[in-house]
Formats: structure tokens, C-alpha cells, sequence
């Protein structure tokens, strides 16, 4: 049964931290994959999961760095991806299936945002390779790993799906780039992949859900030229955040994240886009501030992306 893309009144809200959802909670024995869990909002959802006594382990583009972001983090794991490589994916794949274990919470958190015209793999538009087709093969590969009867799978999308449905005639942005349509594209293509993952994989026990962690100034921000976020009113000139923008910490913005994952409240739901650690409203139409777009939640257009990303990557856990 499909679930309801309405709150729940979850008693979290905006400035929830990951570690209030967790209170209480004790993750012992169980294993979290956290793509990105050494940078931003994937470092403080390693750290809250730790804590709280699961196993984290952390696939990183960039090794050296993630461990000196991760020092002092016990329970732990380090190991390499590259998003953009589907030949790196593999690589991480099988080393974790060899190792025998199964995983009970999938945290798609790593991705690139509003980068200068990019392209990998066979010419890929690096956002929508990156944010989604890498995740989408990882996830595929690691399923016979993935605990049935229990699991969850949160792809971590945002309020920037807004800007972009799926430009089907041209998903590669061969023609007329633009960096934050082509962000908002592979943020839609984050909310589609959970709700078809959720209808593929909810008879085995494996619930997936995407959504929007809320305006965090992170890393993330990397490819953003200063005027830009400073005439966006993100930043002054001096670089400190203007918290009148509405930016949350770290700690909120990982919330939402470590909830979708973890949350009794969820038990029996998925396929449903979150934020501010509750399951989202429609969006009204021509209004962005909020909610989740009809073209990021409509089942047809998530088959239609599951197929197309099928065909690209090779990979399909379910053929």
C-alpha cells in the first residue's frame, strides 16, 4: 500500500537535531553506508549514527581527507568511491559484498551542486551522473547485501527539485547548460529513484525515501563564486552566514536524514518525500518555499527514470 504524501505529525520539526531524533534510540548492530559521510551534513549524520552505536561506513572520493574529518569517530569505516566513476562503484560494491555483511540503512548523501558545465563517464552531465546514476548503480549493486525485511534506503535530494523536472529530450544537458536546472533535474531524479525503489523493493522489506535536509551552508557550496551567495543573501561580504536566510545548522540539517533512516514513526511507509523530519505536503502550485513537486512523486516518470538509468549504468538488481 502506497503511503500517503501528507504529515504525519512527527512532534520533530525545523530545528530538530539528529541527535533529538535519535534520543533514546540504540543502534547496536546495525551497519549504515553513508556516501559522503566525511563532509557537511553526511559527517554529522556519521557522527549522530555512531553515537547512537551503529556501524558507519564511509565511501570517500577523497580518502586522506575523510580521515582527517573522521578522527576520532569510533565505529568507523573508511573505504574509496568515486560517484562519477560506475567502474569505482563496482570496485566498493564487491568489496562490501565480500565482506559478507548485510546493511540496514542506505544514506545516498553525497553530491555536487550547481557546478560549472561538467561531463564523466561517456560524456555525462556531472550532476545528474554524480547525484543520481551513481547512487542509483550503488544501490543496485550493494541489494543483495541490503537487509531484507527492515531496510532503509534515503536518497537525500532538496528543495531544489523545484527548479527542474526531467528534461527527457536531453537529460545530458548536450544544449544549453545551466547549472541550477541541471541541479534541480538530478534533485527530482533523487525523489523519483525512492519512490521506485520503494515499489520495487517494500515486498521484501526494504522502504526508500528521499528528501530536502533543509539550507545548510556546507561544503556543497564549494563551486558557488562569493558575489553569488553573497547577492543571494546568503553570506555578507566578510563570508559569515546571515542567519535571517533561514539557514539551519549542520546538526538540523542532518535530521532529516538520520529520521528517514532510522524513525519507528516510518515503520510501514515509504515512497514519500520528507522535510523537517516529517513527511512533506504537495507543493502548491507556483510556490516554492515548500513541499514536493507532483513531477518528483509520479510513479510513471519514476519507472520511465529507473529504466532509462538501467540502460546507462548496466545495472539492475531487479531485471
Amino acid at each position: 500500500m502506497s503511503t500517503a504524501q501528507h504529515k504525519i505529525g512527527s512532534g520533530f520539526g525545523a530545528h530538530s537535531t539528529a541527535d533529538d531524533v535519535l534520543a533514546g534510540a540504540d543502534l547496536s548492530g546495525k551497519l549504515a553506508i553513508v556516501t559522503g559521510g566525511y563532509s557537511g551534513l553526511g559527517l554529522e549524520t556519521t557522527r549522530a549514527l555512531t553515537k547512537a552505536g551503529a556501524r558507519v561506513v564511509v565511501p570517500a572520493r577523497r580518502p586522506d581527507t575523510a580521515w582527517k574529518a573522521l578522527a576520532g569517530l569510533e565505529g568507523v569505516e573508511l573505504d574509496e568511491l568515486d560517484l562519477g566513476d560506475l567502474d569505482s562503484v563496482r570496485a566498493f560494491a564487491e568489496r562490501f559484498l565480500d565482506s559478507g555483511r548485510t546493511v540496514d540503512y542506505v544514506i545516498d548523501s553525497a553530491g555536487i551542486m550547481a557546478c560549472p558545465e561538467t561531463r564523466v563517464g561517456p560524456g555525462w552531465e556531472a550532476q545528474f551522473a554524480t547525484n543520481h546514476l551513481g547512487h542509483f548503480a550503488l544501490v543496485n549493486r550493494l541489494w543483495p547485501a541490503i537487509e531484507p525485511g527492515g531496510a532503509r534506503v534515503v536518497s537525500v535530494s532538496s528543495r531544489a527539485h523545484h527548479f527542474s523536472g526531467m528534461r527527457w529530450d536531453d537529460v545530458h544537458w548536450r544544449t544549453g547548460y545551466d547549472k541550477w536546472q541541471a541541479y534541480g533535474q538530478a534533485k527530482t531524479a533523487n525523489v523519483l529513484f525512492a519512490v521506485h525503489l520503494d515499489k520495487l523493493g517494500a515486498d521484501r522489506g526494504v522502504r526508500a525515501f528521499s528528501l530536502h535536509p533543509g539550507g545548510i551552508i556546507t561544503p556543497l557550496q564549494r563551486h558557488l563564486p562569493k558575489a553569488e551567495m553573497v547577492e543571494r543573501g546568503w553570506i555578507d561580504e566578510q563570508g559569515n552566514v546571515l542567519n535571517p536566510s533561514g539557514f539551519k545548522s549542520p546538526e538540523e540539517g542532518a535530521a532529516t536524514q538520520v529520521w528517514a533512516a532510522t524513525s519507528p514513526q516510518l515503520a510501514g511507509m515509504g515512497g514519500v518525500y520528507l522535510e523537517d523530519c516529517d513527511i512533506a505536503e504537495p507543493a502548491v502550485e507556483g510556490d516554492a518555499s515548500g513541499g514536493v513537486q507532483a513531477w518528483a512523486t509520479d510513479p510513471e516518470q519514476a519507472e520511465r527514470l529507473w529504466t532509462l538509468s538501467a540502460e546507462l549504468t548496466g545495472v539492475n538488481a531487479f531485471a
